[in-house]
C-alpha cells in the first residue's frame, strides 16, 4: 500500500466509518504543521450527526514520552482489537472533518474508556465545562 501523496482514496462504496473506529485516513495535502501523510485516525463525530459524507475525526501518531503531560494526547496501547502495531497518541488537538473518501480501510475499533479518554481530552481543549 502506498503511503503519503501516493495513497489511494477509499472507493466510495466502501463501508461508512463509524464513531469510535480506527480508520486509516488520507490526511494530505496539508499546510503548514498540520498532521500529514496516510495514518491511523479514530473517527469522534457521531454517527447521528451530519448529512455530508464527512466524519469528525482525530489523527493518530507514534507516542513520546514528552505527550505524557498534554491534556490532548491520549495513549492508546496496540491490541488485536484496535489493529495498532505500536503505542501510540490520539492527538485530540488536531480534529479534521474528512470526506468518506479519504478512508482508505477500517483497522479496528478503540475500547469505551480510550474514547471517553479522547471526549475528555476534546472537552479541555475547547474549554468544555
Amino acid at each position: 500500500m502506498k503511503h503519503g501523496r501516493g495513497a489511494i482514496l477509499a472507493k466510495p462504496e466502501a463501508s461508512i466509518p463509524r464513531r469510535g473506529e480506527i480508520w486509516l485516513v488520507n490526511f494530505d495535502p496539508t499546510i503548514g504543521t498540520e498532521i500529514r501523510k496516510t495514518r491511523p485516525a479514530v473517527v469522534v463525530s457521531s454517527d447521528a450527526v451530519g448529512r455530508l459524507p464527512i466524519k469528525l475525526v482525530a489523527p493518530v501518531t507514534d507516542w513520546k514520552e514528552h505527550f505524557a503531560p498534554n491534556i490532548w494526547h491520549v495513549r492508546i496501547d496496540p491490541n488485536p482489537a484496535n489493529g495498532l502495531t505500536k503505542v501510540s497518541a490520539v492527538d485530540a488537538l488536531q480534529l479534521r472533518g474528512m470526506d468518506h473518501r479519504r478512508f482508505v480501510r477500517k483497522l479496528g475499533q478503540v475500547s469505551s474508556t480510550t474514547m471517553e479518554e479522547i471526549v475528555l481530552a476534546i472537552a479541555a481543549i475547547v474549554e468544555h465545562p
